[in-house]
């Protein structure tokens, strides 16, 4: 029968995906396992496959079944889908697309919706129906009724394909849930999964939007490493790449021998610093086309957030360009409003579409409104990466102790823009590559002075308002900058100061996760209060963290190599407040010398705009935290 040739896929079909409206644009294009009736042969078990190539002269598909000779497919009338369907095709077959483009030039594509890809340099696509079974219905049920901004969020970024290198999504499902429960992480975040044949580009140049990349196994192995971390009470994050592609020949770049995904005018379409292609945010087949990636990896895949990445490079129509080197939007402004629209839609789809879904925005820039609300005018994403923080924080760190005094307002200078966004706090892979050394050779001075700085500074961050995110390593104080060819220096987390650094992080999540005033009202001013931001010439912050209860923690930190023995702070309350952390512990490889006996009493004594003080000692470069205990 005529419609059996196309695997009953028809114009009406795709009607949404050309008004950019099709949000599940896989459940039509790509290749899927079917079972058609014939009234004389009764079911046919086979798979249908369909590709968008509207200016293409004709589509052949090139298979291992067909020996690569190429079957011709069919135009389904007015939709610039060329479809087929193959009896007795199913899963494991490998394929390819052979496009007769609008130049006159025959161009053999792999499957741009394609589930499953093999491993490079091999680049065919594969036939692949998932049969997994899911087990976190108690996760996503919890999830679907989770308040993000208010609940605590620690994310433990990292690597796939290096983390332990050579290590498969099984034996990672094992490894990863076993040592992030240990250390105490709310999240996980993997940079991308997504199929990638040049793996020095760690996923951020994808080549197959819809495949989870095979270096590590198939498509339902990754969804038991999602599923075993989701058991285990661990949020999944994932980095989605919306913002180019690579112009490898046989991937998305003039598929159809026209500028089809992304834009024809270079000046619009390509980033010159990266050497790929942008999408063009306008046309409505591509917008289909990736708000459907986006729902197809947190509905297929669980995924629990999406951190949409270089957020900035697809704000701004000048970025990283020279003059003459831009297009003007239709006002004469450099915002890329397309690309603004894109973004707001996706976010608003996702929201209305799966409850308890976050989205995080990596951008550079003071762009305004990026986690407001759509309908209130900003982009829509729930968390944005505060990067002001991070370049302030590690300009600080880097200085000499004896210096910081005059960099004092680095570390103070994030309060004054707190409320204007959602902030993420990360400390990532992007801070320990490409020369700029790891987090502890950040540091001057000898091994003693670089780790208790470190314990310092992450205390520091932990308990400072924003969600936390750190690079896998820094946990423990790798030396080495963070190189995908190699796994990470496991080795040295049983020596002294990076065992020491391991452990303060296993300590400072449990207190975390136990405080709400750490995490509760990140958000809102009513969770921090300066006690004394001012004293530049100890190098020592102090402040107030609260939760919705009154519940209250102070947090005093010390950036110079000098202890401080009679330190006097003023706190909200009279009483015991506990010494809840010490980042100077032995058990944390500090001297274990300049502690508070577990508390401190503090007495009716005005001091620092508070009506009670105590004086406690605040060890040398490091943090305390105390908690009030009546």
């Amino acid at each position: 029968m005529a419609h059996d040739l196309t695997g009953g896929l028809t114009g009406t079909d795709l009607e949404g995906f050309h008004t950019g409206g099709d949000t599940e644009c896989w459940r039509r294009l790509g290749a899927h396992e079917l079972v058609l009736f014939d009234d004389e042969r009764g079911e046919i078990h086979g798979t249908r496959f369909a590709v968008w190539a509207p200016n293409a002269t004709q589509v052949r598909l090139n298979a291992d079944f067909n020996w690569w000779t190429g079957d011709d497919m069919h135009l389904i009338p007015g939709s610039g889908v060329w479809a087929l369907f193959v009896e007795g095709v199913g899963t494991g077959a490998l394929y390819k697309y052979n496009v007769l483009g609008a130049d006159g030039v025959w161009h053999e594509k792999v499957d741009p919706v394609g589930f499953f890809a093999e491993q490079a340099p091999n680049n065919a696509s594969i036939v692949y129906s998932s049969t997994y079974q899911w087990s976190d219905q108690d996760w996503l049920s919890r999830r679907a009724t989770a308040q993000p901004h208010a609940e605590a969020m620690s994310i433990y970024e990292l690597h796939l394909g290096s983390w332990r290198k050579g290590k498969s999504y099984r034996e990672l499902a094992d490894e990863i849930v076993e040592y992030v429960t240990w250390q105490g992480f709310t999240h996980v975040e993997f940079m991308p999964v997504t199929e990638h044949p040049f793996e020095p580009s760690w996923g951020y140049q994808v080549t197959n939007y819809f495949a989870p990349q095979s270096r590590l196994g198939h498509p339902d192995e990754f969804r038991h490493l999602v599923d075993r971390l989701h058991q285990a009470g661990i949020g999944v994050i994932l980095d989605w790449v919306p913002g180019h592609f690579p112009k490898d020949d046989w991937a998305l770049g003039r598929f159809d021998g026209t500028a089809l995904y992304e834009h024809a005018d270079p000046r619009q379409g390509e980033h010159k610093d990266w050497g790929t292609y942008i999408f063009n945010y306008g046309r409505n087949e591509v917008k289909s086309f990736l708000v459907s990636n986006a729902l197809y990896w947190v509905t297929e895949y669980h995924i629990d957030a999406l951190r949409v990445d270089a957020v900035a490079s697809m704000l701004y129509l000048d970025y990283s360009r020279n003059e003459g080197e831009w297009v003007p939007n239709i006002y004469g402004g450099r915002e890329n409003l397309e690309a603004i629209d894109f973004l707001r839609y996706v976010n608003s789809h996702l929201y209305e579409r799966v409850p308890g879904v976050v989205m995080i925005a990596e951008e550079s820039t003071s762009f305004d409104g990026v986690t407001k609300p759509v309908h209130a005018g900003g982009l829509g994403f729930g968390f944005k990466w505060n990067m002001g923080w991070m370049n302030d924080s590690l300009r600080y760190l880097a200085e000499e102790p004896i210096h910081r005094q005059y960099h004092h307002d680095l570390m103070t200078f994030a309060m004054v823009y707190a409320y204007s966004e959602n902030f993420i706090l990360p400390i990532s892979h992007d801070e320990v590559v490409h020369g700029k050394g790891s987090m502890i050779n950040k540091v001057p001075q000898d091994s003693w002075r670089q780790f208790a700085t470190l314990r310092s500074f992450y205390s520091f961050m932990w308990g400072f308002p924003g969600k936390k995110l750190i690079f896998a390593g820094c946990e423990f104080g790798q030396r080495s900058e963070f190189n995908e060819a190699v796994a990470l220096e496991w080795w040295v987390s049983d020596l002294w100061g990076h065992r020491g650094l391991q452990l303060l992080f296993k300590d400072l999540n449990r207190i975390y996760r136990e405080n709400p005033a750490l995490w509760q009202l990140d958000s809102e001013p009513a969770g921090f209060r300066w006690i004394n931001a001012d004293d530049r010439g100890a190098n020592t912050f102090s402040w107030l963290r609260s939760d919705e209860a009154g519940n209250q923690v102070a947090v005093i930190s010390n950036f110079s190599s000098e202890p401080w023995t009679s330190y006097r702070i003023g706190l909200p309350a009279a009483g015991a407040w506990e010494e809840i952390l010490n980042s100077d512990a032995e058990l944390y490889d500090g001297t274990g010398t300049f502690g508070n006996l577990g508390q401190i009493t503090a007495t009716a004594v005005p001091w620092n705009g508070q009506p009670a003080s105590a004086t406690l000692v605040v060890p040398p470069l490091g943090t305390v935290y105390l908690r009030h205990r009546g």
